[in-house]
Formats: C-alpha cells, sequence, structure tokens
C-alpha cells in the first residue's frame, strides 16, 4: 500500500467505528441488541455511505453485518459492493461470511477478533459454530479467497508509520474502552430478551 495511503484507510476505518457505529451500538445495546456493528466506505474517498448495528431483538439473523447489508438494499440508488469498503466491529460469524460474499463485497475489515468476540464479550458462538458446524478451529477459514480478502485493523495499525502507529493504538484502546462499556451493558440485561444464542 502507498506511503500515507495505509495511515488514511486505518483513520477513516476507526472514525466510521467511532462516529458511525458506535452512536448506533449504544441505541441498540439500550435495546437489548449485542454491541456488533457494521459500515460501508466508499473505496475511492473512504466517505461512509451507510452503518448498521445489530438488531437481533427484531430478528435473530439481524446482526450486524446482515442488518446492515439490509439496509444498504433497501437504499434506492445505491453505489455497487465492488467501490465499497466492508467494515465490521467484530470478525463476522459464518452467517454474517457468507452474506457478505453472497452480497458481492470483495473484502471486509474487522476490529475486534472471534477470540476477542469470546474472550472480551463473552459471546462464543461464532468460533463454537465454526468448529461444531462446519469443523473449522479458530483462524480456519480462509481470510483470503476467490471472493474476498480480510484485513484486521490491528494488522493494518501494527503496519503503520511511528507516529501514526502510536495515535491509531491510542484510538484503538478508546474504542475497546468504549465497546468494555457496551458489553457489559448488554450482559447485564441479555437475559430479558428473546435472542436464541445470547
Amino acid at each position: 500500500m502507498a506511503e500515507g495511503r495505509q495511515e488514511r484507510l486505518v483513520d477513516a476505518l476507526l472514525m466510521a467505528i467511532e462516529r458511525h457505529i458506535l452512536p448506533l451500538t449504544r441505541a441498540g445495546v439500550a435495546a437489548g441488541n449485542k454491541v456488533f456493528g457494521a459500515a460501508l466506505l466508499d473505496k475511492r474517498d473512504y466517505s461512509v455511505v451507510l452503518a448498521g448495528t445489530n438488531n437481533e431483538i427484531e430478528n435473530p439473523l439481524w446482526h450486524g453485518e446482515v442488518h446492515t447489508i439490509k439496509k444498504f438494499y433497501e437504499i434506492g440508488e445505491r453505489p455497487n459492493t465492488g467501490d465499497l469498503l466492508f467494515l465490521s466491529t467484530h470478525e463476522p460469524c459464518p452467517m454474517c461470511l457468507s452474506a457478505i460474499t453472497w452480497a458481492g463485497f470483495d473484502n471486509f475489515f474487522y476490529f475486534f477478533s472471534h477470540e476477542d468476540s469470546r474472550d472480551a464479550f463473552s459471546i462464543p458462538h461464532d468460533l463454537k459454530i465454526l468448529r461444531e458446524v462446519f469443523t473449522l478451529e479458530p483462524g480456519g477459514y480462509r481470510r483470503s479467497n476467490a471472493f474476498w480478502r480480510s484485513e484486521h485493523i490491528a494488522d493494518l495499525i501494527a503496519a503503520c508509520d511511528d507516529a501514526g502507529r502510536a495515535a491509531f493504538r491510542a484510538r484503538a484502546d478508546s474504542i475497546r474502552a468504549d465497546y468494555a462499556e457496551l458489553s457489559d451493558a448488554y450482559q447485564q440485561g441479555k437475559f430479558r430478551t428473546a435472542i436464541p444464542l445470547k
């Protein structure tokens, strides 16, 4: 990636989480939903086209990514999926991996890993489904394949120059702190919902 472009990309991805996904997720968690969210960014200028969050209290299939794709297809005139970056706050579950594929996105970026979902968020379902249904151990799916290429934002940050890396890590820590609070709120209220896999 050209020098400076990596930093612009990381800045845009973090900003999409900070300014677009987190506000929606705060409202979603207050309503009883999980903490997962997503956004679509224009590949040309990294502007946010659409952001969404989990809406499992309405439908257990409305994970952050799937609900965002649903909202995207409700837009009258929408860009081609090949012109967009797909951002997921958490590494997509098997259903969301499939939805991203079927919708025609050729990429996705994620902030938290499956292991983070299990360990920091007490939501182990992604890894359990990968193992029980698909017989895949953690990390077992192909992150670059005929359909898309995925990137962990932590890896992008690690590849930035020294000054950028330090600033991005500070922002990432702040995002993690925000999500820790949201996770606590979700965990305290999850048994009051009808979501099948809490």
